[in-house]
Order: C-alpha cells, then sequence, then structure tokens
C-alpha cells in the first residue's frame, strides 16, 4: 500500500511539473507572437493553449458540478409539466411515454463542459473586446450555453414523451444537436462575427459609426 501510494504521490509531482513547464513554454510562445504582432497565430496558440490546459485541469470538477446542473433545472421543467422527473443525484431523466418509461443519464457530453471551455478561450483571447468585457461575455456565453443544453434536453425528453421510446435516437441524435448547434450559432454571431463587423475599417468608414482620423 505505501508503494502504490508512493507512485501515485510521485506520478502526480511528475505531471505537475510536465504541466508548469508546458504552460511556461506556452506563454513564452505567445510573448513572442505579442512582440512580433503576429494577432492571428497569437489568437489561435492562446486560445488552444487556454483550452487545453483548462480542459485537463478542471475536467472532473466541472463535469460533476454542470451535469447536476443540467439536470437539476431541465428537471424543474419536466416536473412542473409533468412530462418526466430528475434524480439529479445520479444525473437521471426519468421520461414517460405510452410505450413505458425510458431513463436517459446526463453525462459528459450533455454538461458543455467542452463547448463552454471553447468559447470562454475564444473570448479571451478575441482582441476586439476590453477585458470588462470578456468578463462579462465568459458569464453570458456560459449561461446561454448551459441554457442551451436545458432546451435542448427538454426538447429531447419531450419528444420521447409525445412519440416513444422509438423517437430517442431521433430526438437525441438529430433533433436535440439541431436545436444546440442553432443556439451556438445565434451566441458566435453576436460576440463573434458582429463584434468583428462592427471594430473593422474600410478606409474611413467604420460599422460602429465612428470616423478614423
Amino acid at each position: 500500500m505505501q508503494k502504490s501510494s508512493r507512485r501515485g504521490t510521485e506520478q502526480m509531482i511528475k505531471f505537475a511539473i510536465l504541466y508548469i513547464v508546458l504552460i511556461a513554454v506556452w506563454i513564452y510562445i505567445l510573448t513572442v507572437f505579442k512582440r512580433r504582432k503576429l494577432e492571428f497565430f497569437y489568437f489561435l496558440t492562446g486560445s488552444i493553449g487556454t483550452f487545453l490546459f483548462s480542459f485537463f485541469l478542471l475536467r472532473n470538477v466541472l463535469t460533476r458540478i454542470l451535469t447536476t446542473m443540467t439536470c437539476f433545472l431541465t428537471g424543474l421543467l419536466g416536473n412542473a409539466l409533468g412530462i418526466f422527473k430528475s434524480y439529479t443525484s445520479h444525473s437521471i431523466l426519468f421520461v414517460e411515454n405510452a410505450n413505458g418509461p425510458i431513463s436517459l443519464y446526463v453525462d459528459f457530453e450533455c454538461g458543455g463542459v467542452i463547448e463552454i471551455l471553447v468559447f470562454i478561450s475564444l473570448v479571451w483571447f478575441f482582441a476586439v473586446y476590453s477585458s470588462k468585457e470578456k468578463i462579462v461575455l465568459s458569464l453570458v456565453g456560459t449561461l446561454w450555453i448551459i441554457a442551451a443544453n436545458i432546451i435542448r434536453l427538454f426538447s429531447i425528453c419531450l419528444i420521447i414523451n409525445w412519440f416513444g421510446n422509438e423517437s430517442y435516437y431521433v430526438a437525441h441524435t438529430i433533433v436535440g444537436r439541431l436545436i444546440f448547434y442553432a443556439l451556438s450559432i445565434i451566441l458566435y454571431f453576436y460576440v463573434f462575427t458582429r463584434a468583428q463587423i462592427r471594430k473593422q475599417r474600410v478606409g474611413e468608414f467604420g460599422y460602429d459609426n465612428e470616423v478614423s482620423e
């Protein structure tokens, strides 16, 4: 037992050292891109690095929090309408229908961990916004993605309740994903595409109604 615990501790130390070294190298590369004003590479390297480091560090904690929260909030809607019930402690949605009940497990994919971390990583290296704006957008975007997941899960449960267990594949794989992707596109359009257009300059014309001197 002592040997196995020592090995586990040694592995954790090695991992921590490697993690710190990689972060240091990443930061150095970012400073090089920043000094040389290579904005695209700065944005790309910064966003990817932020996502990867935060994902490996926070994945387990965020998965537990987000799956529990999503299951609980989705269950509130289902319980209120009498369509399905949620068992938050097990992250399960229990859907009644004409063909018999079916249990849906709210797992890592349903929690939106990847989507939230990707969005925040992109926002923090998107040069259009100030630091305060990035904080606000990170919070708003996180809430938006959580809400999108709740709407997606609610839609899946609603379709199964109406059409039976045979509709699970269509509800989960097609309808649910289309709803989530549509809501994600709206978020990305307003946060990134629309903001970029407003900040652009063509000659002396600015999309945000400011005249360049």
